[in-house]
């Protein structure tokens, strides 16, 4: 801004000087000149030392050309312009990061606790899981918990997108950096701040916008064949006319060069419309690996389904009603942390049944639990476990067609079988449509990759209309699943848990999805989705793409009018003021352009 003030006011200046018929406008017009120039060359020398050349050098040589050749009022001008495209550039990139930067002005500094004498202000890094804070009205919640008491209204735009508020209720997890835009509520802290959803979204805004994107330094590489050419043809106009004045409109209409403006406005738009569209990409290399993307590997469990699995039907023997198996199975499963466990409790709770507490149980991870529920002995878990510890017919009897694609739980009570208990971990109602919305988007294939038996991954696959299906897979087997699918391109890596890390780094571009899950998935990952959806991601792969393309076209269409301005130059058809003007037109043109990434 004062750069653009004192070269604008010396150009008035000696322009008032030089109407007036006084001899010091050339003065004036050489001493503004040096200002912008000797700032400049402060920048260059800072550049170079970090090993950066750009066409910053063609500003200083058309300035410093100017000058010597006494074409005062063009070098002038030339500052005026540099200047103003500087100040014009600073603005482009302030506006393309509003979103991003919106979200880290979002960040609380304190909170209401309370404590065993009332309520406490303290800073959100004394807040501990457990603690019960209160969460007034237009407060921003500080740390991840679950809402207590009354039901919550929350303005969640700040972390999906999503325009209306949402109705969050008791028991429901509430993240950090969503508004109370209702009524005050408790809050139970499920995590520290730091380690809370909004401080990670945080850190990486804070990694994204310090990132430089590989087109960006590609850009470098062409602006320094660029500044060779420049000097090729301001030498040759020289050393064939032997007209200074035309290497000098050379220089003039060489800058600067749309490279260095165009790139990096079009990538940072690109990144702040995906962030406000609930996407965050890590950096702008991140930005454009996903523009090219051509085959998505997805993981299914709370990825394509909800990650929870739900009883769908239970099939019983003669003299056991469902309520009797499921109640048996519940009231054991009590003491049990298995997520399976965890479902045939939930089960049991939302059909009002009352659990009795288990005695002497005895679990054997991951295979089954046995013990004793209201002085009856129960066994459940796998059919072999069940059968051998209980001696009871094989479970297997009572399985359809159907069970062979859905999770199985065998129950037997005072060593006869009872029945079996069918779960499944329902499809997203969703997810078809969100898979059509990724191939709109340009993904030619999508591959299913699953830790499940493979019959359940085939079924899921045959119905949601998938390219390729995988099953059984270990952590390893996705990583080579990854590295398969990346002879024939881009790889996508779309996961939710710990076991989908290894995968999500060996991709070329890993997807967690949602900031609030494991933090492992998370940090491998280059774009973290803010909700569990994949809808946004395919608007973000769309803006990515468009992005990309908008910042070709604008370097494209800047380079070749900046060349042809130059040819003119050389041939005497533009003065040095001219050019300068010229050249200014077409840096304004080109920012603009970059700047529709962010529509």
């Amino acid at each position: 801004m004062i750069l653009v003030g004192i070269a604008s006011g010396g150009l008035l200046v000696g322009l008032v000087l030089s109407w007036r018929g006084f001899d010091h406008a050339g003065l004036v017009w050489t001493a503004a000149t040096l200002a912008v120039l000797v700032s400049l060359l402060v920048q260059i020398f800072g550049a170079l030392r970090r090993g950066d050349v750009g066409l910053d050098i063609v500003a200083a040589l058309s300035m410093s050309a100017a000058i010597a050749f006494g074409e005062p009022l063009a070098g002038n001008v030339v500052g005026l312009m540099y200047a103003g495209g500087q100040l014009l550039e600073a603005f482009a990139e302030g506006r393309a990061r509003r979103e991003m930067t919106a979200l880290m002005g979002r960040v609380s500094h304190s909170a209401m606790r309370y404590t065993a004498s009332g309520l406490e202000e303290i800073a959100i890094s004394q807040i501990g899981p457990g603690d019960r804070l209160l969460i007034r009205q237009g407060e921003v919640i500080p740390v991840d918990g679950v809402v207590s008491g009354e039901a919550a209204t929350l303005d969640m735009a700040a972390l999906t997108g999503e325009p209306l508020p949402q109705r969050v209720t008791q028991g429901a997890e509430a993240l950090s950096g969503a508004t109370c835009v209702g009524a005050p509520f408790d809050l139970v802290a499920s995590r520290i701040a730091a380690e809370s959803t909004y401080a990670r979204i945080v850190h990486l805004v804070e990694a994204a916008q310090a990132s430089r994107a590989p087109m960006v330094r590609l850009a470098d590489r062409f602006a320094m064949g660029f500044l060779l050419l420049t000097i090729a043809m301001a030498s040759g106009a020289w050393y064939l006319t032997g007209d200074p004045i035309r290497a000098l409109a050379v220089l003039v209409v060489a800058t600067p060069c749309p490279l260095i403006l165009a790139v990096p406005v079009a990538i940072i738009s690109g990144m702040s419309r995906a962030a406000k569209n609930g996407v965050l990409v890590k950096n702008g290399g991140m930005l454009e690996t996903l523009a090219r993307v051509q085959t998505a590997i997805l993981d299914k469990t709370g990825t394509l389904t909800h990650g929870q699995a739900d009883v769908i039907d239970i099939r019983t023997t003669s003299g056991f009603s469902a309520e009797d198996v499921l109640t048996a199975a519940a009231g054991l499963d009590q003491a049990s942390g298995h997520v399976v466990a965890a479902a045939l409790v939930r089960a049991a709770i939302d059909r009002g049944l009352r659990l009795s507490k288990p005695e002497a149980v005895k679990e054997t991870p991951g295979t089954g639990i046995e013990g004793r529920v209201d002085a009856k002995t129960v066994v459940v878990g796998g059919s072999s476990f069940v059968r051998r510890i209980s001696g009871c017919d094989d479970p297997r009897s009572l399985a359809t067609p159907a069970t062979l694609t859905s999770l199985t739980v065998a129950v037997a009570i005072d060593g006869k079988l009872a029945g079996i208990i069918v779960l499944r971990d329902q499809i997203r109602a969703d997810a078809r449509s969100m898979l059509d919305a990724l191939r709109e988007a340009g993904i030619r294939k999508i591959v299913l990759a699953s830790g499940d038996r493979a019959e359940i991954a085939r079924a899921v696959g045959a119905e949601l209309g998938m390219d390729a299906v995988l099953g059984e897979l270990t952590p390893e087997g996705k990583v080579a699943a990854v590295r398969a699918e990346a002879r024939n391109g881009t790889v996508m890596m779309v996961g939710d848990g710990v076991n989908d890390a290894p995968a999500l780094a060996a991709a070329d571009i890993g997807v967690a999805m949602g900031a609030r899950g494991t933090a492992s998935s998370s940090e491998a990952a280059g774009v973290v989705l803010l909700v569990d959806e994949l809808g946004p991601l395919a608007k973000a792969i769309a803006i990515a793409r468009r992005s990309r393309r908008i910042a070709l076209q604008s370097v494209s269409a800047g380079l070749a009018l900046s060349i042809a301005a130059m040819v003119a130059a050389a041939f005497g058809y533009l003065q040095p003021v001219e050019g300068a003007f010229l050249q200014e037109v077409i840096d304004v043109a080109v920012i603009l352009n970059a700047l529709r990434a962010l529509r």
